[in-house]
C-alpha cells in the first residue's frame, strides 16, 4: 500500500455548508454522539469528492477507512440532505418575478445511466427501452431545468426516463406553473424540441420541411436569431453543472435518484460562490 496527498478542488465553504447539513441531520434522527464511523466534515468530503469526481464510491469508502456499504450509506444520506434545500418550482418563479426578470429559460438534458431492463410502448405502439434514449444513442434520465437570463440554473425537475420526449416531460412537471408565470408577465424561452407547448412557451419558427431556412421570412429570421441569442446563456447551463459536478455525467446509483442528484447539485452550484 502507498499513501499520498490529495486535494478537494471546492472551496472550503462548500464543505462546511455540508457538513452542517448533516450535522442537523444527525440530530433530527437522534444520532448518539460518536457513534458513526466518520465526523460530519469527513462524510461531506466522501460525498462532495463524488460529485466532483464521480469517484469510485469503494474508492472513496477505502479512503476515509471505511466499509463500502457505509461509504453508499453515507453518500445517498448527503444527497438526501442537499436535494431537500433545493427551491419548489413555485418559489423560484416567485422570485424571479420579485427581481424583475424580463424571462426564464427552460431546458432539458439527459443524464446518462447503466443500461436498465424495463420496457413499454411507444408513441408508435413499439415496444422499446423505457431508459433508451433515441436521440442520444445512450441510456439515462431525463431532467428539465429552468435557467435566469444570464445562464444562472435555477431549477431541476425529478427525472423521467430517457425515451421521454422533453415537451412530455415538461407537461409532467414544469408547463402549468410557466403558463401563471407568463400571464404575469414571466415568459419562458425554449428550443424548438418544445413547439407545442402552448401560450407563454417562445420557441423558434421551424424552417418548411425539405426547404432551406432562406424560405422563411426576413421577420422569422430575425425572430429566431434573437430568441436564440437571447437563449444562448440558459443552453449551457447544463453542460456547466455537469463539467464543475461530474457525477451528472454518468450515473451508476439507481436512476430513481438522478433527480435528487441533480436538485443537490443545484444547492451546491448556489453555495459554489
Amino acid at each position: 500500500m502507498v499513501t499520498y496527498t490529495a486535494t478537494l478542488d471546492v472551496p472550503r465553504h462548500v464543505v462546511e455548508y455540508l457538513s452542517r447539513l448533516l450535522a442537523a441531520q444527525r440530530r433530527r434522527i437522534g444520532t448518539p454522539k460518536g457513534s458513526r464511523a466518520l465526523g460530519t466534515f469527513r462524510q461531506a468530503v466522501l460525498v462532495l469528492r463524488w460529485f466532483r469526481d464521480r469517484g469510485c464510491v469503494h474508492c472513496l469508502a477505502r479512503d476515509a477507512g471505511i466499509s463500502q456499504a457505509t461509504g453508499y450509506r453515507y453518500l445517498h444520506e448527503g444527497i438526501d440532505v442537499l436535494a431537500a434545500q433545493a427551491p419548489y418550482l413555485h418559489e423560484v418563479l416567485e422570485r424571479c418575478r420579485g427581481e424583475g426578470m424580463s424571462h426564464v429559460i427552460l431546458d432539458g438534458t439527459l443524464i446518462e445511466t447503466d443500461r436498465l431492463a424495463r420496457t413499454v410502448l411507444s408513441a408508435k405502439g413499439k415496444e422499446i427501452d423505457a431508459w433508451y434514449s433515441g436521440k442520444h444513442k445512450c441510456f439515462g434520465g431525463n431532467v428539465q431545468f429552468l435557467a435566469a437570463p444570464d445562464g444562472t440554473p435555477l431549477w431541476t425537475s425529478d427525472v423521467e426516463p430517457g425515451s421521454t420526449h422533453d415537451l412530455t416531460a415538461a407537461r409532467v412537471h414544469v408547463l402549468p406553473a410557466l403558463y401563471t408565470a407568463a400571464r404575469e408577465g414571466l415568459p419562458t424561452l425554449a428550443d424548438s424540441g418544445y413547439k407545442g407547448a402552448g401560450i407563454g412557451i417562445h420557441v423558434p419558427v421551424k424552417k418548411p420541411a425539405g426547404q432551406s431556412a432562406d424560405h422563411l421570412h426576413a421577420d422569422t429570421r430575425t425572430y429566431n436569431a434573437l430568441l436564440c441569442g437571447v437563449r444562448s446563456l440558459g443552453e449551457r447551463t447544463a453542460a456547466e453543472l455537469k463539467e464543475r459536478w461530474r457525477a451528472l455525467k454518468y450515473v451508476t446509483l439507481s436512476p430513481s435518484r438522478i433527480g435528487d442528484i441533480a436538485r443537490a447539485a443545484l444547492v451546491l452550484n448556489g453555495h459554489w460562490k
